[in-house]
């Protein structure tokens, strides 16, 4: 009897070891995790959120077999500060990195480093934009050229221009993929370059049409603007194809079933009043979660959503428990009952970013309060929309007289301490109410909650302002402000915390 219990369980050793290392996975290993961020893509520039023209049908697969987020929010409208803060877990102003090209501090604490601890295996491929002091929190680091995103010194007598040589910042994700070694549930950090400017032809065959494109009122629907949005499309379905591969190869290996793809965006879309406000068009990001045998395909969840869960979310999803360094909420329950909530509010913050600007930002489903704490300065945008040809049809229409109220909010200064919008009334946030009287409680109620928020999290105001790096109007570099690579806040203001 015992001879023959033997070799049963030898058998069964034996056919275990002969399985696919997926079907083991699928029975017993915790899940894998992919995570892919676009870079400066709207929260609604794709079908799946209801787009009727641009073409991203590997997005749309996803969020039918998975769970769909309307309401999510990022903590931050600028790449590098939102990705430290998803990384991290933490509030932009807590990380050590909140402006524009601050790497994180040495010592900093990161989910991808609890996940190794448990066992995984971690890459990054795509845009890496982090700094140096946590990329050993990976076992493999594929960094994209710096070229695709920040702006190159301008020391020759050629324009500068943010063009590298793997445009879509994407090209090695199914590298990371396939070399990944097959004894270990594995974490992918895909961070693309797509759809962030600059904009040449030829990202996408077929491209886009100039009828294809919708411009939103806050911009001018004039000819310029409609190439430059439909150019922007041919990058958002450029990173479309790379998404289809990576699921594709998934399928493949035969670990899909055993696979979380969580797919986002780093902030809005890179035109004037959309990237580095904290309007919708700036801080609001596509969210759809995908794990199989546990979210049911095609759900959509309007609960409240910030990516300071996701730290926390990933964490629980791996069967860990949430590091005391995370601010945010799992929101594992609601990806099992989509009408679930873990919070009443989201909270975003505006730092530097090529421009000076300290603002934040309180929403839930229907209103969203701004506190502007620099009102004497324009909400300029970025520096890479204010070489685009829609800012400069725009200080063209400006001059003219030609452009409406919204238009020219990127142009006014001083501006008003608080604006208040309501959202379901006011998609596009044209209409500040934060005068209205009808409006009063609830602009005492949001302004409570944001100061409990800043209490809660140890917000701060800075002491000293930080210099642009770019003219306001005509965009121009100033170099004798400007330095690449751009100092660590450490080393600009002396310390990783206030000043």
């Amino acid at each position: 009897m015992t001879r023959m219990l033997t070799v049963s369980v030898t058998l069964a050793a034996v056919v275990v070891a002969a399985r696919p290392s997926s079907s083991v996975a699928l029975d017993s290993a915790p899940p894998n995790i992919v995570l892919i961020i676009a870079d400066d893509m709207n929260w609604n520039d794709c079908g799946a959120y209801g787009h009727p023209r641009i073409r991203t049908p590997n997005i749309d697969r996803l969020a039918a077999n998975g769970m769909r987020f309307n309401h999510a929010y990022l903590t931050a409208s600028s790449c590098s500060p939102s990705r430290s803060s998803i990384i991290t877990g933490k509030y932009p102003h807590n990380t050590g990195a909140e402006q524009l090209h601050w790497p994180l501090p040495a010592g900093t604490h990161t989910f991808v480093k609890q996940l190794r601890r448990a066992g995984y295996h971690a890459t990054a491929a795509g845009k890496w934009h982090l700094g140096d002091s946590v990329k050993d929190h990976f076992d493999v680091v594929f960094e994209a050229s710096t070229a695709g995103f920040q702006l190159p010194s301008g020391d020759t007598n050629t324009p500068p221009r943010m063009i590298a040589k793997e445009p879509s910042g994407c090209e090695r994700w199914l590298e990371a993929l396939r070399k990944r070694p097959h004894n270990k549930p594995f974490f992918l950090w895909l961070a693309a370059l797509d759809p962030q400017r600059e904009y040449v032809d030829g990202a996408l065959d077929p491209p886009h049409q100039i009828n294809d494109v919708i411009v939103p009122k806050h911009l001018p629907d004039r000819p310029q603007v409609r190439e430059d949005l439909r150019m922007y499309y041919d990058e958002i379905g450029r990173l479309d194809s790379y998404v289809g591969t990576v699921v594709d190869e998934l399928q493949r290996q035969d670990v899909a079933e055993n696979t979380v793809i969580i797919f986002m965006s780093d902030n809005g879309r890179p035109f004037p009043r959309d990237k580095t406000t904290l309007y919708d068009g700036g801080i609001r990001t596509p969210l759809i979660v995908v794990w199989p045998k546990r979210i049911q395909g095609g759900s959509i969840s309007k609960s409240l959503i910030s990516v300071v869960d996701l730290a926390p979310t990933i964490a629980e999803i791996a069967g860990l428990p949430p590091e005391p360094s995370y601010e945010g909420k799992s929101i594992v329950p609601i990806l099992h009952d989509g009408t679930s909530t873990v919070r009443d509010f989201a909270f975003a913050e505006d730092h530097w970013h090529d421009y000076e600007e300290h603002a934040r930002a309180i929403v839930n489903q229907r209103f969203k309060l701004i506190r502007n704490d620099y009102p004497d300065l324009p909400d300029t945008p970025s520096a890479d929309a204010g070489r685009s040809p829609t800012w400069q049809v725009m200080r063209q229409l400006k001059d003219q007289g030609k452009l409406t109220r919204a238009q020219l909010a990127c142009f006014r200064a001083p501006r008003p301490k608080y604006e208040l919008y309501d959202l379901i009334q006011d998609p596009g946030e044209l209409n500040n109410v934060a005068d209205a009287d009808r409006y009063a409680e609830t602009l005492a109620q949001l302004v409570s909650e944001l100061n409990k928020w800043a209490a809660l999290t140890d917000d701060w105001l800075p002491s000293k302002r930080t210099p642009d790096e770019f003219d306001r109007t005509t965009g121009e570099p100033d170099h004798s402000v400007r330095i690449r690579p751009r100092p660590s806040k450490l080393q600009m203001f002396g310390t990783n915390g206030k000043y």
